[in-house]
């Protein structure tokens, strides 16, 4: 993947991000978690859990906790991890 597309990612995710963390209701993370399972689509999912996997640079706290928590996902997880292991 291009380095350009996992900044595109990092900067949709972070914006989403910010914009639960206005909602001073709810769980942020879980709220934001919910967005990317709904509204982006696996391959865009894959890449920014792949991109935590690799130290998620660049995602503030609140979108790293949701790629994390949605990289707990048994689907997505099975999808990232390489062949065999």
């Amino acid at each position: 993947m291009s380095h350009s597309s996992i900044d595109t990612l990092v900067r949709m995710a972070n914006q989403i991000g910010q914009f639960f963390s206005a909602q001073k209701s709810g769980d942020q993370i879980a709220d934001t978690a919910d967005h990317l399972k709904r509204f982006w689509p696996s391959r865009m999912r894959l890449k920014i859990v792949d991109h935590v996997a690799k130290g998620g640079d660049g995602l503030n706290p609140i979108a790293l906790g949701a790629v994390r928590r949605i990289s707990e996902d048994d689907t997505i997880a099975k999808q990232v991890q390489p062949h065999g292991a």
